[in-house]
């Protein structure tokens, strides 16, 4: 029984004998099989209900950060699944404790770097310069632009332009997806070299132009990526690899002194 005295607001879930309530509906009677994952995962954070345009966007950017193959952290899954088949909960978050500045981070990271800029910006900035001024100064501190640059699609990252056109149809392409533009367009200037403005930025860029959190935005790629590393897990077990992985590296280790 409940302490009369001791209260613990929240605005997410509670439950009791005959229902459970979440966001201030009924989980069952006006959730289940009317809401999908990714319009809840939105709620859920957000704390209202997204619009069609805004989980459509959403929806876009998890898929875009599902999955990119054999990254580092579908391999930890995989090697720790490996391991302890048991323990497919520690395949899952060896995985997910993978996501950082090099992969999955980059999409935090790229929104806060954006999201920086533009708060010393007027509310009709020129994008061009702001991004000049920007790529300029990350230069002169020897940082690298977040979202600038990937180590595969060295031309265009194919979810770029899928993703600014999806903004864009939607009426979502606000100022953090304009600037990231605008960094493609005259980064050459101060790099002398053209480098493709990548996924994992732009679903930052997006991300924040929906106005979520910058500082869950790493979050939300993690909740992307458990959707892939479980489907690597899945396929570890119908086609192991695991253990190929081991042996090659083992194999060829060399002692040196």
């Amino acid at each position: 029984m409940a302490d009369a005295g001791l209260n613990f607001p929240t605005s997410l879930g509670t439950s009791d004998e005959k229902q459970i309530r979440l966001l201030g509906q009924d989980l069952a009677a006006d959730l289940m099989g009317k809401v999908g994952f990714g319009e809840l995962a939105y709620w859920l954070v957000a704390g209202r209900r997204p619009t069609p345009g805004e989980t459509r966007v959403f929806e876009a950017v998890l898929v875009a950060l599902a999955d990119h193959g054999f990254t580092p952290t579908a391999i930890a899954a995989r090697l720790t699944y490996l391991s302890a088949p048991e323990s497919l909960q520690g395949a899952l978050a060896a995985g997910l404790l993978g996501g950082g500045s090099r992969f999955l981070g980059v999409t935090e990271d790229c929104g806060r770097f954006l999201a920086s800029t533009l708060a010393d910006a007027g509310p009709d900035p020129d994008y061009d310069a702001l991004a000049l001024e920007a790529v300029r100064k990350a230069r002169e501190a020897k940082k690298f632009v977040p979202g600038l640059g990937h180590p595969v699609h060295k031309q265009q990252d194919p979810r770029t332009p899928v993703l600014m056109a999806i903004a864009d149809e939607e009426g979502l392409k606000g100022p953090h997806l304009r600037l990231f533009e605008a960094i493609g367009r005259v980064h050459p200037q101060v790099l002398n070299r053209t480098l493709p403005l990548n996924g994992a930025g732009v679903c930052g860029a997006a991300l924040a132009d929906l106005g979520l959190p910058i500082d869950l935005l790493r979050g939300f790629a993690l909740l992307a990526r458990a959707a892939g590393l479980l489907g690597h897990l899945a396929e570890e077990r119908r086609r192991p690899l695991g253990m190929d992985i081991y042996l090659t590296v083992d194999r060829n280790a060399v002692y040196e002194d």
